[in-house]
């Protein structure tokens, strides 16, 4: 599906009177024949969507009868169809007060009058007389318990709003037609939305033809420049929506239908970034698109991960939220539904995994909201499954459709897409600090620019993030080819490895220690020159730990230990001299003895995994080759350390 504008109106669910109430199966209440005369020309009216001329007939209906209860029950109906919800409720109180009987099925159709307009302690007393009643339908009876829950979720909701002050972006980012956010990078520098753009001209809104385009805004001083059109091969004359964009900005997936190249109604689409340009797309496939519809990608920042909302069998409803994992191949595996605790017989949708990788925001109408479809957060759970999910309240959430929202990496700010706040036109983008209890974690970054050491050429580098605790790859992302830039989601809470990469270059080797960090640090900003491999050049590998005056490798060294082992494995020929290396507390011979017993365990673990010991050699320095002062402690630290250099290759 392409993003658009979606008005779903309750008052549908709970369905006007049938065609045979207007009808002679039974006599009406009135025995005036002209307003019986006017009251059946309304509803032909009515019937021919004409809905002007069919309230001027009923209007006559009433004159001629104060007291005509189908005249009263009729004009709600053309109201209500007429997206004239506060009208129609007044019309069908109205037949109420006729003294009539009226059939209970009326407090059924103003309650769900009410609740489209969140009326909502109005709807629960109506939907509480309805179900009193006795030979009610089936479905209705259902329709109406559902209607009761959500009026009486509604009103408790109102009661107890959750914080929400929201922001226009401005004449930058929103005009007089639909934007619809899309996504920010993890540094918040750029920010990326669909708009609805004119093409052609008309008198009229109806009568004019739109395209869907994906713009991009970049951020300086604090303030969104003018949106910019991201042009070719992204745009096309055809309709694109529904773009994610990965947090380190390299990667854009979007939906695009009916493509020559589809498998389905709507495929995902993948582009890479090439400076400041894009590659062409790519769809992802028959794994992922399937003959139905598949659309709203969400790229996690563990670079391999890839949410969308499909209707494609096996689903729990109409559109379940899925995921497929990027394999080494470059394909992508079966996807796999999130299950019941995210999905429901009903509608999910639009779903937004945050740079943490851990929570994940979502429209949905199953769950229960206050009408339409209401946003919802949830959060993995250490078995990978997802917690219950909690709706983000009142007023976030209304009794009209909310589908989109953004989360920046840092959790604090949200956006949001809406036409029920003002603004320049009509869907324009907002942004809101997001309460508390709904923030993700913290989620810091890591940028700069990859380059040769030696020329300053820059470098398209893999970088791997790496749990420490556990060696696993939590992230993985690349430099840019064209200019070496890069940006690495750091969520708090773990401490990383980091190693960055490439062929016919040593390794860099560094860590982020984030456990525990509740409090928003500084960015870490670092340009990262790779040496060549090449006799004489040294790497220190800052992920070999030892407890304090030890030489046993702890646990989370393990992860350092096998990138060696690679760059060892993937050339052959190289031969490196492992060195250790002390401070200065202590004496020279205990530092000395230390330095080189460190060194001989990474020496020994090499050996155990098969690299041949006439490639390798062993020596302890002790504090004889500082690399920092040894004045302050983290001079020290620095000189606490663990290297390899190239002796031949």
């Amino acid at each position: 599906m392409i993003v658009k504008r979606i008005l779903v109106t309750i008052i549908v669910l709970f369905s006007l009177l049938p065609a045979e109430f207007y009808g002679q199966s039974q006599p009406l209440s009135t025995g005036n024949k002209r307003a019986e005369k006017f009251f059946y020309s309304a509803y032909d009216f009515y019937q021919a969507k004409n809905f002007e001329r069919a309230l001027n007939e009923v209007k006559k209906a009433i004159d001629q009868d104060p007291g005509f209860t189908e005249a009263f029950i009729l004009q709600g109906d053309i109201f209500a169809d007429d997206q004239q919800k506060e009208k129609a409720i007044d019309s069908y109180h109205s037949a109420f007060q006729t003294g009539n009987p009226v059939f209970p099925g009326l407090y059924y159709i103003i309650a769900g009058a009410e609740l489209s307009i969140g009326r909502y302690a109005d709807a629960r007393l109506n939907f509480k007389r309805f179900l009193e009643s006795d030979q009610m339908p089936e479905q209705k009876r259902r329709n109406a318990e559902r209607g009761l829950k959500i009026s009486e979720f509604g009103e408790k909701c109102v009661a107890n709003p959750v914080p929400f002050l929201p922001f226009n972006l401005g004449d930058s980012v929103n005009t007089e037609f639909d934007e619809y956010i899309n996504g920010v990078t993890a540094d918040e520098e750029r920010l990326y939305f669909t708009r609805w753009d004119l093409i052609g001209s008309g008198s009229s809104n109806q009568n004019r033809n739109f395209n869907e385009e994906f713009y991009q805004c970049l951020k300086k001083d604090s303030l969104w420049l003018k949106a910019l059109n991201l042009g070719s091969p992204i745009n096309s004359e055809g309709n694109e929506g529904a773009l994610s964009i990965s947090p380190d900005g390299n990667y854009l997936f979007f939906a695009a239908c009916n493509r020559e190249d589809g498998f389905g109604s709507c495929d995902i689409y993948r582009s890479m970034r090439n400076g400041n340009g894009w590659s062409e797309p790519v769809n992802l496939g028959e794994t992922v698109n399937s003959p139905q519809w598949d659309s709203q990608p969400s790229f996690s920042s563990d670079g391999k991960t890839l949410y969308f909302a499909s209707k494609r069998p096996g689903g729990k409803g109409s559109s379940d939220i899925w995921k497929t994992v990027l394999q080494p191949n470059g394909g992508w595996s079966v996807p796999v539904n999130l299950g019941d605790s995210v999905n429901t017989p009903a509608e999910e949708m639009a779903p937004f995994i945050h740079p943490d990788d851990q929570t994940l925001y979502f429209s949905s109408k199953g769950h229960l909201g206050l009408g339409g479809y209401d946003l919802f957060v949830t959060r993995k759970k250490p078995d990978g499954k997802w917690q219950k999910p909690v709706n983000l309240g009142y007023p976030i959430n209304t009794y009209a459709d909310e589908i989109t929202l953004v989360v920046n990496a840092k959790g604090n700010l949200a956006y949001i897409s809406s036409d029920k706040l003002g603004g320049k036109g009509r869907q324009d983008i907002y942004q809101f600090q997001l309460y508390h209890d709904a923030r993700p974690l913290l989620t810091n970054y890591f940028k700069g620019i990859v380059f040769d050491e030696t020329t300053e050429a820059r470098l398209e580098a893999r970088f791997e993030l790496i749990d420490l605790t556990t060696s696993k790859i939590v992230a993985e992302s690349r430099s840019d080819r064209l200019t070496g830039e890069f940006l690495l989601a750091l969520p708090t809470e773990r401490n990383y490895a980091l190693n960055v990469s490439l062929n016919g270059y040593l390794f860099y080797s560094d860590n982020f220690m984030m456990s525990g960090t509740n409090t928003q640090a500084k960015p870490f900003i670092k340009d990262i020159p790779l040496k060549p491999i090449m006799v004489g050049e040294a790497v220190v590998l800052k992920n070999i730990f030892f407890d304090t005056d030890k030489f046993i490798l702890k646990d989370e060294s393990l992860a350092e230990l096998n990138k060696l082992l690679g760059l060892l494995i993937q050339n052959p020929n190289l031969k490196i001299e492992i060195s250790g290396h002390t401070d200065n507390v202590g004496s020279a011979e205990h530092n000395l003895e230390l330095s080189r017993n460190r060194a001989k365990a990474v020496y020994e673990f090499l050996i155990e995994n098969k690299v041949g010991n006439s490639r390798l050699s062993f020596a302890g320095y002790g504090f004889q080759k500082p690399i920092d002062e040894n004045m302050t402690e983290a001079g020290r630290a620095n000189n606490r350390r663990t290297e390899f250099k190239v002796i031949g290759n």
